[in-house]
């Protein structure tokens, strides 16, 4: 995917031999911009690492850390980029990190609507708690593998059909994940509709759970879904791109890239800071504080005290 310094295109240089444009990206990547990326992704990720630690939540080590975590080092690509903009090794570090980052993360939508499921009701779900890690987390890890080797293959290339097939293969991968989300949504759609409309699929006997859907757990829901629209907001962006080649207009224009791939991501991941499953899905039933939990204990010693 390199090219040659005697052979970049028309419109690189001015007159005075200054830098026009990156022949990679066939645009000048904004400093203000990377380093403003670089920085927010830096906060949201101190910030992951801190709940997670504090909740107990260690699955966020591998899904939300980690993607916030290739979301750094691919806006330090673009950074470097910036300063150094005839280089092609960060144009390649940002290409290869930006398209694989955000799917660790979709793995955390996975996870939570499976907790979800198993406080709410799983009579209501079409699928058991363990098959929605199962399915989902296999095609997560599927379409990162795809992603990786597409990336790999596109970095290292050095004639144009080795570079397309390394994009065709990249484009291969993120396809995948946006149909295994957009399944995944539909699923999840169908359980809060059955949910709240009380038409279970099975016997509340055959599942568990049947908690309040009380406001946190509504609010948190809400975030879960504007989570879930972000992502697929981006890998319909991501696809369209791959789609339209390395030359196409869509890649080499800097404002779709900042806005549907790097807000929309950002987005996203500061969300579940704000929005933290450690806080927000607790439900009720689990805050002894709260007068559900209070009327239940009541209504528990009662019966205790009635069969002495």
């Amino acid at each position: 995917m390199g090219k040659d310094n005697t052979d970049f295109p028309a419109g690189t240089f001015g007159p005075n031999g200054q830098v026009l444009m990156s022949p990679f990206y066939m645009y000048l990547v904004s400093k203000g911009v990377a380093w403003t990326f670089v920085i927010l992704f830096s906060i949201t990720c101190f910030l992951h690492v801190f709940q997670a630690v504090k909740y107990r939540m260690w699955f966020l080590f591998p899904t939300a850390v980690l993607a916030c975590s290739g979301e750094i080092l691919g806006w330090s690509g673009r950074l470097w980029s910036a300063y150094a903009p005839l280089n092609n090794n960060p144009y390649l570090m940002q290409i290869v990190a930006t398209i694989l980052a955000p799917t660790p993360y979709v793995a955390t939508l996975f996870i939570l609507f499976s907790r979800i499921t198993q406080k709410l009701g799983t009579h209501y779900s079409r699928l058991s708690p363990q098959w929605y890690s199962r399915i989902f987390l296999t095609a997560d890890i599927v379409a990162l593998v795809v992603q990786g080797a597409g990336g790999g293959i596109a970095a290292t290339a050095n004639t144009t059909s080795g570079t397309n097939l390394g994009g065709h293969i990249m484009l291969g991968g993120i396809i995948f994940q946006l149909i295994a989300l957009v399944v995944f949504m539909t699923i999840a759609s169908e359980y809060f509709y059955r949910y709240i409309t009380d038409r279970p699929l099975r016997n509340a006997e055959q599942g568990f759970g049947r908690v309040e859907w009380g406001r946190k757990m509504k609010v948190f829901t809400g975030a879960l879904i504007f989570i879930a629209v972000m992502i697929l907001i981006r890998s319909i962006y991501r696809t369209a791109e791959l789609a339209d080649g390395w030359t196409g207009r869509i890649i080499t224009t800097q404002i779709y890239f900042n806005l549907l791939d790097g807000m929309v991501v950002l987005l996203a991941i500061f969300t579940m800071n704000f929005f933290h499953p450690g806080h927000w899905m607790k439900t009720p039933q689990e805050d002894s504080t709260s007068p559900y939990y209070q009327k239940e204990m009541t209504a528990l010693r009662a019966s205790s005290d009635s069969t002495v």
